[in-house]
């Protein structure tokens, strides 16, 4: 079996769908039709990740990869017999095909002027490559929730009521973001450094959405009429316009390219215009959900994203036979992310708060039922004085992972016997609070310090708060070296996930240098 069809049928089995002879069916029947088609996909990824997701892209896919100056946003060209395979990239959050792309687009001065050219372009643009990619694609993407319907009335009121064009923008957004809790638009874009528009074409005229209702139920029972969306995403300073008003005029003139019918939930395409300054970017989205949720099924206070979890260790690049360690795991993202992709490692994931170790033990057993596993091995010979915690290893079934209450600051571990420390350090925001962090942070590293191995031992640790942070680390400056810094966004806050190297020098217990004997 070829590598292609092995990760198309790993990919089918395990992720995208319960349905596979009719998936397979239709999969066949398209690709006869395509079977040469080379395409540019683009994928966003985590901001600061880019380098790594294009690392991925080129050593998993053999494709030259490009990082757009729009931050968290890579693209790279493949055939569509790898199309497959990009559904399986570790690092990537959304995927869509490139419909176009110009790089210096010349906005004209007027708005109208602007929106009429929006509206000229859509009949020029070369549709047929990408919707046979997407067409292609529905074979191989991960079903979303299906969402609730907004309550059209109350927008449709508002309107009537003569309220002026800005509110009726603000409200139909406010009304898209309460709604539909896990917004994939939330999930494409993330950039705090510049000024961002986010909005979604409804339909030519809100006040449509009567006739719409009165119509859905027979226009549902028609195949050959597709429902979509526009969602335009604009970024920068100089635009005479507003996203709202870009999906809006854009999105008319694709309906009535096509003859779609537009939906704001219930959509088969998402046609996507990227505004960042003078560059702009036509796409078809190509996932439905956020390729990030595919490990987590019990979430906590604050849940990493998978695809953080994938560059932070990528980042030490873990080796054979590495003990990997997130004492503070939450729901176990770290952890069930490095023990699914390094697989030849043993992964501990630990928590001082019982909620969240089950959290994570629930993760791991729900991962389970989805995938099968190399058999793993018990991590006893680095752990002492078990019955003092709480050990959870049935539910890892030959996964390399376990999970375990333990107090960070008295990690239940031998000196020196663990090769990588990767965690999300609490911000002080969600859980706990800056002014606990001042305490906490210098334990933590010092107990990292302890447990880690001399000379090759490394931590990748993941802060909001990065004064404390900072401040801490230079009273370790004898047992931690800080090697690179990469700056980050988690849900809007500026974060820093820092890679830090163990010094050769030994660790000394406190106790020990008052002449006291160590437990350890």
């Amino acid at each position: 079996m070829s590598d292609v069809q092995e990760a198309t049928n790993q990919l089918l089995d395990v992720n995208l769908h319960e349905n596979q002879k009719s998936i397979q069916v239709t999969e066949s029947g398209i690709r006869s039709e395509s079977e040469h088609l080379q395409v540019t996909i683009g994928a966003t990824v985590p901001t600061g990740f880019e380098q790594t997701a294009a690392d991925e892209v080129r050593e998993k896919l053999g494709s030259s990869c490009k990082i757009s100056k729009d931050r968290g946003k890579i693209y790279f060209d493949i055939s569509v017999e790898s199309l497959a395979q990009v559904h399986c990239l570790r690092s990537v959050d959304n995927l869509f095909v490139v419909v176009q792309e110009f790089k210096d687009y010349q906005f004209k001065e007027k708005k109208e002027e602007v929106l009429k050219d929006f509206e000229d372009l859509a009949g020029k643009l070369p549709w047929s490559d990408p919707l046979k990619i997407w067409k292609i694609n529905t074979c191989f993407k991960k079903k979303k929730t299906k969402h609730k319907k907004i309550n059209q009335n109350s927008s449709k009121d508002k309107i009537e009521s003569g309220q002026g064009d800005k509110t009726d923008e603000r409200d139909v957004k406010k009304a898209f973001t309460n709604n539909v809790l896990d917004s994939q638009i939330l999930d494409y874009y993330e950039n705090p450094a510049i000024k961002e528009e986010i909005s979604t074409l409804v339909g030519d005229d809100l006040t449509a959405y009567k006739d719409e209702t009165e119509k859905s139920s027979k226009e549902e029972t028609d195949p050959e009429v597709l429902k979509f969306r526009v969602t335009c995403n604009r970024a920068g300073e100089k635009h005479c316009f507003s996203s709202n008003e870009a999906a809006r005029d854009f999105g008319g003139a694709v309906q009535d390219y096509f003859k779609w019918k537009a939906d704001m939930t219930n959509f088969d395409v998402e046609v996507l215009l990227n505004i960042h300054d003078n560059e702009i970017v036509v796409g078809i989205a190509l996932t439905e959900e956020s390729l990030h949720r595919r490990n987590i099924t019990h979430f906590g206070p604050t849940t990493l994203r998978s695809t953080l979890a994938y560059g932070m260790l990528r980042l030490c690049a873990p080796q054979p036979t590495d003990i990997i360690v997130d004492p503070m795991c939450g729901t176990g993202a770290i952890s069930i992310e490095g023990a699914t992709e390094w697989s030849n490692c043993f992964h501990i994931a630990g928590d001082n708060n019982p909620s969240a170790v089950n959290r994570a033990a629930n993760n791991i057993s729900s991962l389970l039922t989805k995938s099968q596993v190399k058999e793993g091995y018990h991590f006893s010979h680095v752990v002492e004085e078990l019955p003092r915690f709480i050990l959870i290893s049935k539910l890892s079934g030959g996964l390399p992972i376990d999970t375990i209450q333990w107090d960070i600051c008295n990690l239940p571990l031998r000196t020196g016997s663990v090769d990588i420390i990767v965690t999300d350090m609490p911000f002080g925001k969600r859980m706990g609070s800056k002014k606990r962090n001042w305490n906490l942070y210098p334990a933590c590293l010092r107990e990292m310090s302890r447990v880690c191995r001399p000379g090759t031992g490394q931590a990748v640790l993941l802060t909001q708060d990065k004064k404390c942070f900072i401040k801490a680390l230079s009273g370790m400056g004898h047992l931690w070296r800080k090697v690179h810094t990469v700056w980050v966004n988690v849900g809007g806050l500026h974060a820093a996930v820092y890679l830090l190297k163990r010094t050769p020098q030994s660790f000394v217990h406190p106790s020990e240098q008052d002449g006291e004997r160590s437990p350890w």
